[in-house]
This record gives C-alpha cells, sequence and structure tokens, in this order.
C-alpha cells in the first residue's frame, strides 16, 4: 500500500455546513474502504490548511480517484501528496547513480 496526505480547505459549503464535518469524514472513510484504500489518520487543523487525511491507497489510480470523489462532494478542495516511509525513501536513494 502506499502513503498519501489529502491536504483540504473548506469551500463555502463546506464552511456553512461545518458542523457536519466529522460525519463527512466518516462517510469518507466507508467510501476509502469500498474502494480497496485505508483512512489511517484525520485531522482539523489551523493555518493554511483546514484538514489534513492520511490514507493508504493500492495505487496511484485508487488514490486520484479518492481525492476527485471527494472534491466533487463539494465540501472541501483538495491537494494531494504522495509520502513516503524512511525505508520507501532509502529505497528510492539507493536507485541514484
Amino acid at each position: 500500500m502506499e502513503t498519501y496526505v489529502l491536504l483540504l480547505n473548506f469551500t463555502d459549503q463546506g464552511i456553512r455546513n461545518v458542523k457536519d464535518t466529522a460525519k463527512r469524514a466518516e462517510v469518507f472513510k466507508r467510501i476509502a474502504d469500498k474502494a480497496g484504500a485505508k483512512v489511517k489518520e484525520v485531522y482539523w487543523t489551523l493555518g493554511q490548511y483546514d484538514g489534513v487525511l492520511i490514507f493508504e491507497a493500492p495505487e496511484e489510480a485508487t488514490a486520484t480517484a479518492l481525492g476527485l470523489s471527494l472534491g466533487s462532494l463539494g465540501s472541501v478542495r483538495t491537494q494531494t501528496l504522495r509520502a513516503f516511509s524512511a525505508e520507501e525513501i532509502g529505497r528510492i536513494i539507493a536507485k541514484m547513480p
């Protein structure tokens, strides 16, 4: 499984319905499970981003589809980042010429 970080910002719709944000996170967890992915952590944050969601997916296409699905619901805009563990980055660095 590959690890991904979704950076979230509320849309106008999302902030108007902010009281439902925890419920929306639970719905997303169920959607991810059905797609073969696993949500590891959900955080609501202060600063440039309103939230951070960490999940694992079997491959990039599933991760992208989940990010697009979440964005299409209209409550948040997303930015997806691929995250690497120390072990993974070690293997990547070992391939450097």
